[in-house]
């Protein structure tokens, strides 16, 4: 029998001392696949923001720390997610992130919620958010709907807090 692979490709997404890997979500059959991704990318932190579709139990024994932000597909994430989401980044680029890890956030396909999270920890570091949005489409060209869209170029506010995810 064949290895299992990743459902489809895995985006990396670079920045400043961020590394971001955008996945859709894997399921028990093929997330060793997954892990071996995960692994050859450094990945210290999995953020899952979708109902879960696996076991977690491959992905902690690897010691990458898990985070449940679950939120409804299509939406903006709320104030929580968004909080926990921003407290995640700036634990796992504590110290400008010499070590080059990663932090890896998926939703179902990878295209709405997991972008969406990413785009808000580079519009943090000062990044415009067109220029975020557009950063994530070049590695995931169908990432993000309407509503997600005008909530990042429109509603968002950069909160400016202190830690890696803001500007110094």
């Amino acid at each position: 029998m064949a290895a299992a692979t990743v459902a489809n490709p895995v985006s990396l997404v670079v920045h400043k001392h961020m590394r971001f890997l955008i996945t859709d979500s894997p399921t028990d059959r093929n997330v060793e696949a997954y892990v071996r991704e995960y692994k050859a990318h450094h990945v210290s932190h999995l953020v899952r923001t979708c109902d879960p579709t696996y076991a977690l139990t491959r992905v902690k024994a690897e010691g990458i720390v898990v985070h449940e932000l679950a939120y409804p597909d299509g939406d903006p994430p709320p104030e929580r997610v968004i909080d926990a989401w921003l407290e995640v980044c700036n634990t796992a680029f504590k110290g400008g992130n010499k070590d080059g890890k990663a932090v890896t956030v998926h939703c179902v396909a990878g295209l709405g919620r997991a972008p969406v999270l990413v785009a808000i920890a580079l519009i943090e570091t000062g990044m415009d958010p067109g220029d975020a949005v557009a950063l994530i489409r070049e590695r995931r060209a169908s990432a993000f709907n309407r509503r997600q869209m005008s909530f990042l170029l429109d509603e968002y506010k950069r909160r400016g807090r202190r830690g890696p995810c803001a500007v110094m």
